[in-house]
Order: structure tokens, then sequence, then C-alpha cells
């Protein structure tokens, strides 16, 4: 039994690389053209959006989503969901039809064909390079300044299975308090479970999403960014852990 299952996966995993792919290439020349220009970044975003909720559809997912009325339309927010999976990516795409841009580490970059979307699209960061923090720092800025919304794992990566929520950066929450920008923690409960790193496991099923109350970073300066840090932190790992613990009884 064990076998049939890991044949599965094995199949099932390519599927899913094979779909990344061959969603990509076929329109790689309107990509490449869309993100020439910034002022086209809305018309690529409907792309993006697209392509996320088609990859979930064939993997087998199906998204439901709690909260999404919280967010409204032409509006700049700082999404901070989990990070547990590479799905996350397309999740996060699939839920917000508000055009953002990630912030995401160098390496993505590297990815044949999806990474020279993905470096033209997000902004990469040299986690190692404080200059590299520095001016990825001030593309976020300039983008939101555009009206953009950003979203950052605020974890810095993806944590060791074990880990429930990883301790946060504080970056993001100084992007907030600077733009005064409302921040909406997103918990993404089924993606490690679904779709880990872990290569003999996963399977399709639903997906669900929690849009939380926003957090606001009215009347904080720069010296209160762990405190909006810990705010959010508190609302995912809460939300987690209740999850978690739903799910043991």
């Amino acid at each position: 039994m064990n076998l049939l299952k890991n044949i599965f996966r094995i199949l099932w995993k390519g599927w899913f690389y094979g779909w990344v792919l061959c969603t990509i290439i076929p329109i790689f020349p309107i990509l490449f053209v869309l993100l020439s220009n910034e002022k086209w970044y809305p018309y690529f975003y409907k792309f993006a959006h697209a392509w996320g909720k088609t990859i979930l559809f064939v993997m087998g997912f199906k998204v439901k989503t709690e909260g999404k009325e919280k967010i409204e339309k032409h509006k700049s927010y700082l999404f901070c969901p989990n990070h547990t999976s590479m799905i996350d990516i397309m999740l996060m795409f699939a839920v917000s039809k508000n055009p953002f841009v990630f912030v995401g580490k160098k390496e993505l970059a590297k990815i044949p064909i999806f990474g020279y979307v993905f470096k033209k699209s997000s902004i990469l960061v040299d986690r190692s390079s404080r200059e590299s923090a520095r001016n990825a720092f001030n593309d976020a800025q300039r983008k939101l300044a555009n009206g953009r919304s950003v979203c950052i794992f605020p974890e810095g990566g993806v944590p060791e299975e074990h880990i429930l929520l990883d301790n946060f950066k504080s970056g993001a929450f100084r992007m907030a308090i600077e733009h005064q920008i409302p921040i909406v923690p997103i918990t993404f409960y089924d993606c490690k479970k679904r779709f880990s790193y872990t290569f003999f496991s996963g399977s399709p099923g639903i997906l669900r999403v929690k849009i939380h109350d926003l957090i606001s970073p009215k009347n904080h300066t720069l010296e209160d960014r762990n405190i909006l840090k810990q705010k959010t932190y508190d609302v995912l790992y809460k939300s987690l852990l209740t999850d978690l613990e739903n799910n043991k009884t």
C-alpha cells in the first residue's frame, strides 16, 4: 500500500512541476512584454491570479477562504501569511484579487523560466547582505507608493516541519509603519499537510485560508515595530495552535 501511495505521489508531484512549466512557457512572450513596463503590472497580475487558481485546481486542491470581505479593492496592504510550502505562492495569488508583489529570497531567481518571471515581478533579497536588504526595502517602498500591495512571509523562509510558526523578521513591520498601510495576517492551515517539502507526502484536498482582522500601524512609530510584529505573530500562532488542537480531538 505504501509503495502505491509513493508511486502516486511521484506522478502527482511530477504533474505539478509539469503544469507549472507548461502554463508559463506558452504565455512567456506575453509575460515578458507585460513585465517590461511597471505600469502594465496590473495586467500581469490578472494572469498570475488565473495561473494560481489553475495550478491549484489541476492538483486537486479546493480553496476555502474566510474573511475575504476585509480586503477592499484598490487599497494597499501588507499581506503576512505563514510559510510552509511551495504552493503558498499559488495560493496567495489565487486568494488575492488586489495586485501585490512578493518579497522573496534571491535563490528563487535561479529556477529556470519561473525564476525569470518571479525576478521581474517580485522583490528579491539576499538576506545575508545588508545592502541587498536595504535595496529591497527601497524597492518595496516605491511599489507601495505606486499603489501596490506587498506580500512578505515574515518568517523569512520555510521553517523545519516540526516548527508550527517560526520567529518573525522586523522589516515588514517597519514598512507598514513608514507607509501607514494595514497589516493583514493570513493563516494557511493545510499547505504543509497537502504539499510539503518532504517528497513522499501530500495529497489533493481542501486548502483552508483565514484572513484575519487588519492590524493598523496608526499612531505607531518605528520604535513600535516589534509591538506590531508580536501582534501579528500572536494572531497567526493562536490560529494555527487552535486548529492543531481541534484536529487532535
